[in-house]
């Protein structure tokens, strides 16, 4: 008997919803808006679908995509450069070069770009470019960018291994780039319910289940005994995602990852450790001077997602309204290369944080983001649409990854919805 043959999809010609409205029209159904406070009638969750009291269409795409509050054209106009640039810059069989991307670039536009990323993190980088994509209401079926996604999500796709991980196994910390590459096809499949994507996302939640150790959370491997709160937040990201577009999560591995954020928050502060109680963010080996750890609450902004994301209100947590207030609200983002302020992985994190939180706390927060990012966008050449690799985390991952991680900062507003409404 031989094995059934998978039939890859077309990529569509056509920017249409099944309304035959162009997707930038869509305004959606009344009755499904995303930022209901829990007054819609669609789903609930609160991440990958549009989120915070579902959506039919979500906050991706349509009029509020287009018109939302607390973002101008500019940051708007800095999204669609930063898409264009990850476009240009795709490597030919799908994947982005962390480290060979510039090769793509035009030599009409001058000099190649700079900022090449560690050589073994192409999934890694690959599912952040993704995520942008789909951030922007971009599908392998429809869009602008339908073939860029099309592209890099089957590449993604012949990358995993017979165990559902996506990142070679080879990788001292490999674990990462799986769960980003993980709620990357979770995301495709959700956003489309598509054959392509369904068995690859199953396989690659069912490889992050495996790797949780028993009772706590996840580090650099498989079940390695020890535990981390970086690698738990992408970790959580990609079930809670999976768990929204259908995929089926049992509650016990989200329990398991909010009691190890809870023993690494700090009662008195509200900071959330890396691997200790209340521990400042950690640096790559001689970082350290140059990116003080005390100019970022990066983990504690992972530690807040994480909670709202898992099903804590921010109205009633205290934990979560001590890292908000105490902490991340005095540590806003500052591009300031001298002072070692910029760390993109924590207004990354934060923005997610700060926005599910909403409020004054956000309202700054945002203010401070947008004039922290949006003006040091590059603009000459084949850089156009680029934010060059600077910060605590700019070097392992390259140009790809500053552009990808700011570009998602600039899409917080349609990419998940509120989970608790708007506050």
């Amino acid at each position: 008997m031989e094995d059934p043959v998978e039939v890859e999809e077309e990529v569509d010609d056509h920017d249409e919803d099944d309304t035959n409205e162009e997707f930038e029209e869509i305004k959606g159904e009344e009755d499904f808006i995303s930022d209901a406070n829990f007054d819609a009638k669609g789903n609930n969750d609160a991440i990958g679908l549009g989120g915070g009291a579902g959506g039919k269409f979500g906050g991706r795409r349509g009029g509020r995509r287009h018109a939302r509050r607390g973002r101008g054209r500019k940051a708007q106009l800095a999204v669609d450069k930063g898409l264009e640039w990850l476009a240009n810059h795709q490597s030919k069989d799908g994947r982005w070069d962390a480290d060979g991307f510039m090769e793509n670039g035009d030599p009409a536009l001058g000099a190649l770009c700079d900022g090449p990323g560690n050589a073994l993190y192409d999934t890694g980088v690959t599912g952040l470019a993704l995520l942008c994509f789909l951030g922007a209401g971009e599908t392998h079926r429809s869009g602008k960018y339908k073939k860029n996604v099309a592209k890099g999500l089957r590449w993604l796709k012949k990358q995993q291994d017979a165990e559902g991980c996506f990142a070679p196994q080879t990788l001292s910390n490999f674990t990462y780039c799986h769960a980003i590459a993980a709620l990357a096809m979770a995301e495709a499949y959700g956003a489309t319910h598509s054959p392509s994507w369904k068995d690859s996302a199953e396989k690659g939640i069912a490889f992050c289940l495996a790797c949780q150790n028993e009772y706590k959370a996840w580090r650099y491997t498989k079940k390695p005994g020890n535990n981390d709160t970086s690698v738990t937040g992408w970790m959580v990201m990609a079930l809670k995602s999976a768990k929204n577009a259908g995929i089926h999560i049992d509650k016990r591995p989200f329990e398991w990852a909010l009691s190890f954020i809870e023993e690494m928050t700090d009662d008195e502060t509200g900071r959330t450790g890396y691997i200790e109680k209340g521990g400042l963010p950690v640096r790559e080996a001689g970082k350290a001077e140059e990116f003080p750890p005390s100019e970022s609450e990066s983990l504690t902004a992972v530690g807040i997602s994480a909670r709202i994301f898992c099903g804590q209100n921010p109205s009633e947590n205290q934990m979560i309204k001590l890292g908000v207030e105490n902490l991340l609200s005095k540590k806003l983002p500052v591009w300031d290369p001298a002072r070692g302020s910029i760390d993109m992985y924590y207004w990354y994190y934060g923005t997610l944080a700060m926005f599910q939180y909403g409020g004054e706390s956000w309202n700054k927060w945002n203010q401070a983001m947008n004039e922290a990012i949006v003006m040091q966008q590059r603009n000459d050449g084949n850089f156009a649409g680029s934010w060059d690799p600077i910060g605590a985390w700019g070097e392992p991952g390259g140009r790809v990854y500053s552009t990808a991680l700011m570009t998602l900062c600039l899409e917080v507003y349609y990419r998940y919805g509120r989970v608790f409404g708007t506050r």
